[in-house]
């Protein structure tokens, strides 16, 4: 049997004199471990990028989480330093990949950032501190040194009946949901999948979608091998990869 090969979003990172293209070895490790997938990070060099030459031998796509935010110029926001930071070498590559990937129906999972960026993909808009709303619950990690700590399980959501997310997990999960953006209106391609006690929306999907194709405002991967509805997330997307597999 083919082992899926499962294409991953790149930060770019400024480190000792040279420009980095990288994600987080969490990341990496879920897909690797509980889905099955063989990992590859995609270079965020944008428009110089073939994505049709690199879709055509992957089985997968994941769009990670990032400190960085999508730059408001891509949803007609004007921006500011407070907003950021920025990422815009990964914004010009990950927006046109995860519209191409839906496409042509290949799996895709998006996570904490790449929630956001499959939002603005789609032609919807964020707010940049949805804990500054009004009624809102501050979804901010907590101020601790330890990574257990900050990726805690901390507070609930509820899944959407008869959706995708509501076909893999529980109709109540709980979720260790940590951003300061926030989608603000959501793309009319997407459909709501979960949503936190103060409403803020957690999870969609992409209605018709050819394949699999799911974002999550949490971190599924951190807790992949321990958490139930975290594993059943990777593992469902563990399924739609292998099944994209073997037609290739």
């Amino acid at each position: 049997m083919t082992t899926p090969v499962v294409l991953f979003t790149a930060d770019s990172r400024d480190f000792d004199g040279y420009t980095w293209h990288c994600a987080p070895t969490t990341y990496l490790e879920a897909v690797l471990a509980v889905s099955g997938g063989m990992p590859l990070i995609l270079s965020a060099f944008g428009p110089r990028l073939d994505l049709d030459a690199v879709l055509d031998r992957v089985d997968g796509v994941v769009a990670t989480g990032s400190k960085s935010n999508v730059h408001p110029s891509h949803y007609g926001v004007a921006a500011t330093e407070a907003m950021g930071p920025y990422d815009e070498v990964r914004d010009a590559t990950s927006l046109p990949l995860i519209r191409r990937t839906i496409e042509r129906g290949i799996p895709l999972l998006c996570i904490c950032r790449g929630l956001q960026e499959l939002n603005v993909a789609l032609g919807g808009t964020l707010a940049s501190d949805a804990q500054d709303l009004p009624d809102r619950m501050d979804h901010r990690h907590p101020d601790v040194a330890d990574m257990d700590g900050k990726f805690a399980i901390r507070h609930g959501v509820t899944i959407a009946a008869g959706g995708c997310l509501g076909r893999i997990v529980d109709p109540e999960i709980q979720v260790n949901s940590l951003h300061r953006q926030a989608v603000a209106r959501l793309s009319d391609r997407l459909a709501v999948e979960a949503t936190a006690p103060d409403g803020t929306i957690e999870a969609v999907s992409v209605k018709g979608a050819a394949g699999f194709t799911l974002g999550v405002q949490w971190h599924p991967e951190y807790w992949a091998t321990t958490d139930g509805p975290s594993k059943a997330i990777l593992q469902a997307f563990g399924a739609a990869i292998s099944a994209a597999a073997a037609k290739r």
